[in-house]
């Protein structure tokens, strides 16, 4: 897909990562909807990037919310495409976990972007040339204790992206799903980070992830994993489960440690 001119919508447009990306995108010749709930922080991008951009505030886990972006992007002369971004995470033990803060991640990660992309199918399939990307985690192919929701969300964006992208095969929109390692954004608590130091997990830079979301728009791939030795666990997550399922476990004493 080349990406200039092309009009792009961003949730979670101004997180560590999102504000990144939109700042890459702008750079290339995007036009960009830029969405997430807090209208001050659009305001703030918004004047960083530049007047043809356009904002919409909005909840995009509410009905009301994604109504109001769908018009948005309407009202802009209708994406070309999406990159599903916003998310939340949460690190603790799943006996422990607020019961509302698990549906909060459910709705959020997965239920919104699911439902968004439903509504903005029409507008996208008036294109000649239109792409949902749909960003996930490489926790979605390893299931990690300490996050076993958000692993959950990840995992069904993934497969939704997988099944959609054979659903809309002979149609003009195509799909692909990125799952980056541990990124350096404030997504991740004290908490979080110490426990990566820990285990010794390898955190990327939000200006790596959103250059690797960038090429994966502009491109035909259909799925990328970031980030060395996690890949490579993908792999064998997938062939010989019960070889991470061990490792994974014997790391459970420190996972617990920083979980509390």
């Amino acid at each position: 897909m080349h990406l200039t001119n092309k009009l792009v919508l961003v949730t979670g447009a101004t997180g560590g990562i999102g504000s990144v990306l939109c700042h890459q995108l702008a750079k290339r010749g995007v036009r960009l909807v830029l969405t997430c709930i807090d209208a001050d922080k659009l305001q703030v991008l918004q004047a960083e990037l530049g007047s043809v951009h356009h904002c919409v505030a909005a909840d995009v886990s509410t009905d009301a919310g994604r109504t109001q972006i769908v018009q948005a992007c309407a009202a802009a002369g209708g994406i070309d495409a999406v990159i599903n971004l916003a998310g939340i995470l949460n690190f603790a033990m799943f006996s422990e976990q607020n019961p509302g803060l698990v549906a909060k991640m459910l709705q959020i990660n997965t239920i919104a972007p699911i439902l968004l992309c439903q509504s903005l199918l029409p507008q996208l399939l008036a294109k000649p040339e239109a792409r949902i990307l749909n960003v996930g985690s490489i926790f979605g192919s390893i299931g990690h204790p300490g996050f076993a929701v958000y692993c959950a969300s990840k995992a069904a964006m993934k497969s939704f992206s997988e099944a959609l992208a054979r659903e809309l095969a002979d149609t003009s929109v195509s799909v692909a799903y990125i799952a980056p390692r541990a990124t350096r954004t404030a997504l991740n608590t004290d908490k979080v980070k110490a426990l990566n130091a820990a285990l010794g997990t390898k955190e990327d830079s939000p200006e790596l992830v959103a250059g690797e979301i960038c090429r994966l728009l502009a491109g035909t791939a259909r799925l990328r994993f970031l980030g060395w030795p996690e890949k490579f666990y993908v792999y064998v997550n997938a062939v010989l489960p019960s070889v991470v399922h061990k490792a994974l476990a014997g790391k459970l004493p420190v996972i617990k440690q920083f979980a509390q």
